[in-house]
């Protein structure tokens, strides 16, 4: 890694992606899928922590995150939570935990950025007990043609400026591919229109 990229991945894209993801349209739609939280979380690429003090204590015993930034984590460390938390900087194809361990997983915004979604969502998987739930809020390849290749050609040159967000993966057949059954898939509420080139993909799938 370059001198100037470790200045860009240490001091301005953690306030970047706090500022892009933190809009409160987006907030609305991460309190929407962190309410349905429960037992023993794992959060994969939680970053900055923007979930950290969402979760219900009623609801949630414990929540682990894991991202492969450490001046994310160290930002997510600084933000107040009612439930345990615990912090772990590894990348999501290779998690650092027993099988079937977790009673719900969560990606929000993060499966467009991992360098492997396929392998991320199969060690997802692995870690999730039998019935757990994987809760997600991302955005990917739109269903139009024209959109869609407008997607792949930016794709690229957005990738090196944002943390290697994608615009162009296809969420729900990813998921699917993991072994994962998608009970719900919708999108933003009323409240949020997504940009042309951002196509929303919010749901539940269960192991």
């Amino acid at each position: 890694m370059t001198p100037l990229r470790r200045i860009w991945e240490a001091r301005v894209y953690p306030h970047l992606l706090d500022r892009v993801c933190g809009t409160h349209a987006i907030a609305v739609e991460r309190r929407r899928c962190i309410a349905r939280a429960v037992g023993h979380v794992l959060e994969v690429g939680i970053g900055s922590g923007l979930n950290v003090s969402l979760f219900d204590p009623s609801l949630v015993t414990a929540v682990t995150g894991v991202d492969p930034s450490a001046p994310l984590l160290a930002r997510a460390a600084e933000r107040p939570s009612a439930v345990p938390l615990e912090l772990r900087e590894a990348v999501a194809e290779k998690l650092p935990f027993d099988s079937g361990r977790f009673d719900t997983v969560i990606f929000t915004y993060s499966l467009c950025s991992v360098d492997d979604p396929a392998k991320a969502l199969l060690e997802a998987r692995r870690v999730m007990r039998p019935g757990a739930k994987l809760l997600f809020i991302e955005h990917g390849r739109s269903p139009d043609p024209v959109v869609f290749r407008w997607q792949r050609r930016l794709t690229p040159v957005w990738k090196s400026i944002a943390g290697n967000c994608h615009l162009d993966r296809d969420m729900p057949r990813e998921i699917a591919a993991a072994g994962l059954t998608i009970e719900e898939l919708g999108g933003y509420q009323d409240h949020h229109r997504a940009g042309r080139l951002s196509v929303a993909y919010v749901g539940v799938a269960r192991r």
